[in-house]
């Protein structure tokens, strides 16, 4: 990583055809519009993160996090037909023609940035 880098962080944040960062919702009650959330710079650093912590994909919402709006992601991105937690490459493949131009079978624009998940 440059110095520049350091200082500025990854350059794809700043490409403003892709989300800022990602956020998973999952309410606290049910009915209720309170909710736990997570967060990560990846879509599947995301998923990761979720399943490493044992959260089932059932009750979950993702958003895509822009700077000034907020996009839901359709589970069928990040989950098989049976809803199960999708991994890469296959959450990758998913996601080729979401994000045209920018997932290809040998590189991401997304691979600059950290995939750890922070959450409650």
């Amino acid at each position: 990583m440059s110095f520049l880098e350091a200082v500025l962080g990854p350059k794809s944040k700043y490409d403003k055809s892709l989300p800022y960062t990602y956020e998973a919702r999952i309410r606290m009650f049910d009915e209720s519009e309170e909710y736990k959330s997570y967060f990560s710079d990846t879509v599947c650093g995301l998923v990761e993160y979720l399943h490493r912590h044992k959260i089932p994909s059932d009750g979950v919402r993702m958003f895509e996090i822009y700077l000034d709006r907020e996009f839901p992601i359709d589970a069928g991105f990040f989950t098989t037909s049976d809803r199960q937690w999708l991994f890469k490459p296959d959450i990758c493949r998913a996601f080729q023609q979401h994000y045209a131009g920018h997932i290809q079978d040998k590189t991401c624009s997304f691979k600059d940035r950290a995939r750890a998940g922070i959450g409650p």
